[in-house]
């Protein structure tokens, strides 16, 4: 006799086979498992360079990242099952890197001084610091400089003082020492005025009248910079002769560009034990301050020893000048101002275009409506950047195709004067926008029931009064949340601002910062971080992303709840 239950039960048997082989992804060939390690040795290999790299540098939490994260996906793909787990985990690991981590790190960049004066720790400023705390000795001599090389293939200087008959030659292993016979040569030409060198041990070369120049000696055969790497090119303008090789403090020898060497002498010394740098000309001590600087006394208004300074977190100070600094005030309510207007009449402009046009593209009567619709949606199709640099030609003042043929010939100053410039992008943006909301008030207006339109139809209403008391009421209630969308889209329109007129024209009344007529707030963020003349503050730009957010995020919130609103009525 048969179970008559029996069937049921196969049929759970089958399925719970199922989900367990999609979750255990049946048995791996071997080949697949030979792929499987080869990449997770490569894997490990790059994440053990990279953990060692970091550890070198003293990067403790990221080489636990490192090392945590390759442990985890080894974990993942040599284990048994888990199959959903090993499709998610490339996604997921690109996500935590290029979203998550950029998220956190630019919040917390807002709490420092990161920038392009911090951007690394003291260690890192003191050499900076040192590298420029010199300056030349006043009345010492001037050097013509040539590069020649010793028996053993070292790059150094010959270094000639054509006026008092002096030649030395020194180099990064070549403490600075005189060669005699060639400044008995030198001065031979000074005081005989000679035009040729009888043959010496030195070879001198005759520039003009009493002045001559050595370029090689014994021992010193003549090189060229042709023959330099970028990198010895840098160390060797980087490098200081000092007279006294004894005495790392004093006067040394240094060219900037391989051809003229001065006296230079240390103008901030410092002092290692006590994190300190002194001043040689007034004797003031500048000490860490709490800011990220060396200054005067450690105090937090004290003179700085210099604009180089290295990464610390700084609190609120960064959203406080947002508020207090007088010379960000300014250009910022003007900026704010005009980053409203843009969005609403940008959203408003594109919607009443794309609604009319829609308006007239979904009459019955109307032939040919497919090619009209998709020819209306061009613009839409073409990517943004390309459209605003091909707008920034045409507006040219000058040889722009609006100015010379559709205005015949007049001379608006479309991207250098404020006014012009706003409407300009207001124009364009127009016409890269209409698309959009042609397509979304298109789909809308389709799925409003023909019925109704028909019955107010019969009832009298006009063609307006249809518009405004059915289908705009409808209509609404279906792009709300998009026309929210569009204005949070063109509150943080980098691409349009910035390619067709770069924020300008500038505001001569912003002092300090690079502030133009047509900026919005996400393109004064990006000067402030990248493209600042005074140098880039990251920490200040990021302080403001946040506040970007929180005024958009706001608006939203509040529209939605407004559309939620919308949506119980109707």
């Amino acid at each position: 006799m048969t179970n008559p239950f029996s069937g049921g039960l196969d049929a759970s048997n089958v399925k719970r086979k199922s989900v367990k082989q999609l979750y255990d992804g049946g048995t791996p060939s071997l080949r697949g498992t030979i792929i499987k390690i080869v990449l997770l040795a490569l894997l490990d290999a790059v994440t053990i360079f990279v953990a060692f790299v970091l550890f070198m540098r003293e990067q403790w939490l990221p080489v636990a990242v490192a090392i945590i994260g390759m442990l985890i996906v080894n974990w993942l793909y040599l284990r048994r099952g888990g199959l959903p787990a090993k499709y998610l985990a490339p996604g997921v690991i690109l996500l935590i890197a290029f979203q998550v981590y950029v998220l956190f790190f630019s919040a917390y960049t807002a709490f420092t001084n990161y920038g392009s004066y911090h951007n690394g720790d003291q260690n890192l400023a003191v050499s900076a610091i040192k590298a420029a705390g010199f300056g030349p000795v006043e009345g010492a001599p001037q050097y013509d400089v040539k590069l020649v090389q010793d028996d053993k293939g070292r790059y150094n200087f010959m270094l000639t003082d054509a006026f008092n008959g002096k030649v030395l030659v020194g180099g990064s292993a070549v403490p600075l020492t005189e060669i005699p016979a060639c400044s008995q040569a030198i001065s031979e030409v000074i005081a005989t005025n000679a035009t040729t060198v009888a043959e010496a041990d030195c070879k001198i070369e005759i520039l003009a009248d009493n002045i001559a120049i050595a370029v090689s000696a014994p021992g010193y055969t003549e090189a060229t910079q042709a023959g330099l790497s970028k990198g010895q090119t840098n160390s060797l303008a980087a490098l200081r002769l000092y007279l006294d090789p004894n005495d790392t403090q004093g006067q040394f020898i240094k060219t900037e560009d391989l051809m003229v060497a001065v006296t230079n002498q240390e103008e901030l010394i410092w002092n290692e034990e006590e994190k300190s740098f002194l001043r040689v000309t007034d004797g003031v001590v500048f000490n860490e301050a709490v800011d990220g600087y060396f200054r005067a006394g450690g105090a937090p208004d004290g003179e700085k020893v210099s604009d180089i300074g290295w990464r610390v977190e700084i609190g609120l100070k960064n959203f406080e000048k947002i508020f207090t600094d007088e010379d960000l005030r300014q250009p910022l309510l003007k900026i704010i101002s005009w980053t409203f207007i843009f969005a609403a009449l940008s959203v408003l402009t594109t919607f009443i275009a794309g609604l009319a046009i829609a308006l007239l593209f979904n009459d019955d009567r109307m032939r040919g409506k497919r090619v009209y619709r998709a020819l209306m949606i061009l613009p839409y199709a073409f990517p943004a950047f390309l459209s605003a640099y091909v707008w920034r030609g045409l507006l040219d003042t000058d040889n722009g195709f609006v100015n010379n043929a559709i205005l015949g010939g007049a001379e608006i100053p479309w991207l250098t004067e404020e006014f012009p410039a706003r409407v300009a992008v207001l124009l364009v943006n127009l016409w890269l926008g209409f698309p959009y909301m042609f397509l979304i008030t298109t789909g809308a207006l389709q799925a409003i029931p023909a019925e109704l339109t028909e019955s107010a139809t019969i009832d009298g209403a006009t063609p307006w009064q249809i518009l405004r008391q059915i289908k705009m009421p409808l209509l609404l209630v279906t792009i709300a949340p998009l026309l929210i969308a569009s204005f949070a889209f063109n509150f943080n329109n980098f691409t349009l601002i910035y390619l067709l007129t770069e924020g300008g024209p500038l505001d001569s009344a912003s002092s300090g910062y690079d502030a133009g007529g047509t900026d919005i707030l996400i393109t004064f963020v990006y000067k402030i971080a990248f493209s600042s003349g005074g140098g880039q503050d990251y920490g200040l730009a990021s302080a403001f992303s946040i506040l970007i957010f929180i005024i958009v995020a706001t608006f939203s919130l509040i529209s939605f709840r407004r559309t939620r609103t919308l949506e119980d009525v109707n």
